[in-house]
């Protein structure tokens, strides 16, 4: 939870962050850019026993393409894990419009939101200098932050922010380097975009800032960490290519994560933390027992409160159900994982 003075957190809020729960150089183009809408798309329903929504130390939850009004998406992995996730992940960019009836389809499903701001134009690039960091600092876009600020506290349940994610890659128009962006830059555009949406009253919003998991030639993190007061929890995004490109190889969960977990405790000590983003290539090695790893490398670790799976074929197939032996060990991984009795 927030130490600011300038943040006075509901108890839901404090519930939520209490509950809260690798790619290298080559990864040009992110997982998570852009996720296409499911507006007017016909989905065939699904029949399925409803599953239960377990409380763990370790949530589960999950993206898909359809995103959070996409239904029948959602119950297919409920049915596939053997739960239904309790977080769903979700994108908006600078151009859109704060998601409340999304923000209501999570909440009717017991579940809540990760919601991914992104400050650029959705296929524009990563020169986009309307959005460049110092552009956001100045206020710019005050008054599109006013907007969701005033709209998420008017919505008023809680709500997970994750504003400019993997900010220490290179994909993205508000990375440092990019785009017309010098050090310091992005951690004072952050700290602006939170007290902008404090100043409209938005206290259900839980801070959760998120690099991508470090790699040869990232930007260091400490430089990007806008402070204490200003996040609430702090999150990883990591994939494991396998052997599905000409630069990947098979990394286990241990691999991937464990470098960008301890910088984490590092940096914001005493932070709730999520792997906010990940998946498994099928090519290379056993991505059933990647899975199983994966669960139980996470459970193991009391800080480390949700595992988030992005579920699309996309570069590769990073579906839970890529392979029937794919979608059945992470059920068995997640049915595993100790829970509270």
């Amino acid at each position: 939870m927030s130490r600011s003075p300038r943040l006075v957190l509901s108890a839901a809020v404090v519930a939520t962050t209490l509950l809260l729960g690798a790619v290298p150089p080559a990864h040009a183009v992110a997982p998570t850019a852009g996720l296409p809408s499911a507006a007017g798309q016909k989905k065939k329903p699904v029949t399925t026993t409803a599953p239960q929504v377990r409380s763990c130390p370790l949530r589960f939850g999950v993206g898909t393409a359809g995103g959070p009004m996409a239904s029948a998406e959602l119950a297919a992995v409920g049915s596939l894990a053997g739960e239904a996730p309790s977080i769903v992940l979700s994108y908006k960019d600078f151009q859109q419009a704060p998601p409340i009836a999304e923000l209501d389809a999570v909440r009717s499903r017991g579940a809540t939101t990760l919601l991914t701001w992104e400050p650029w134009t959705w296929g524009g690039g990563t020169e986009q200098p309307a959005y460049s960091l110092d552009r956001i600092t100045a206020g710019d876009h005050d008054e599109h932050l006013r907007r969701w600020g005033r709209d998420l506290a008017a919505w008023g349940h809680p709500v997970m922010l994750r504003f400019g994610h993997e900010m220490n890659g290179n994909w993205y128009p508000w990375a440092e380097g990019l785009n017309g962006n010098e050090a310091g830059d992005y951690a004072a555009a952050w700290r602006h975009v939170h007290d902008v949406l404090v100043a409209e009253g938005a206290g259900n919003v839980t801070w959760v800032w998120n690099p991508n998991v470090p790699y040869w030639g990232s930007t260091p993190l400490d430089g990007l960490y806008p402070g204490a007061d200003y996040v609430d929890a702090v999150a990883l995004d990591g994939y494991n290519w396998g052997a599905s490109q000409s630069w990947s190889t098979w990394t286990a969960p241990e691999q991937l994560l464990g470098e960008g977990l301890t910088e984490l405790r590092r940096i914001a000590p005493g932070k709730p933390v999520l792997v906010a983003e990940t998946a498994s290539a099928e090519a290379g090695g056993s991505k059933a027992e990647w899975n199983r790893r994966l669960v139980a490398y996470l459970a193991a670790q009391p800080d480390v409160t949700a595992l988030v799976w992005f579920h699309l074929n996309k570069e590769v197939d990073w579906r839970i159900n890529s392979s029937a032996t794919s979608a059945d060990a992470l059920k068995q991984g997640l049915s595993l994982r100790p829970c509270p009795s």
